[in-house]
């Protein structure tokens, strides 16, 4: 007995099967090139300057940025010009981070790395990354 969950399915198919047409991944693959750079700016977890756009790498709540920080939030680096990076290793397989950033939340960095932009995203594969003082 076929039900009807099953044929919407098959119908589903076929119809995509007839289409002919198939997307091209846009997943990065492990030869794209990326470009030697130096990001400075505030490391922070990622929700308060996605959920509030008045976070900036200079105006933000410290006590909210360690909290969400502990809490496990993804850290990342709040450029001066309002971009966000994700830090990511030099390796593939990717390794964690964290551990390299928890000291600097909080806290104005540069790090130096290989630059990414995959569809609006902004990585920074990091080679050094160090506390700074704003000038």
């Amino acid at each position: 007995m076929i039900r009807y969950g099953t044929i919407a399915v098959l119908a589903g198919t076929v119809a995509v099967m007839a289409n002919g047409k198939t997307q091209k991944s846009t997943s990065p693959t492990t030869d794209s090139e990326g470009t030697p750079g130096t990001v400075q700016g505030l490391v922070r977890d990622i929700a308060c300057p996605i959920q509030n756009k008045k976070a900036t790498s200079t105006d933000f709540n410290l006590e909210c940025a360690l909290q969400c920080a502990r809490n496990g939030s993804p850290l990342v680096l709040l450029a001066d010009d309002g971009a966000i990076y994700v830090p990511i290793s030099e390796s593939m397989p990717d390794l964690s981070q964290r551990e390299r950033l928890m000291p600097l939340v909080g806290k104005r960095a540069s790090a130096t790395g290989t630059l990414y932009e995959r569809a609006g995203t902004h990585a920074i594969a990091v080679k050094e990354i160090h506390e700074v003082t704003k000038k």
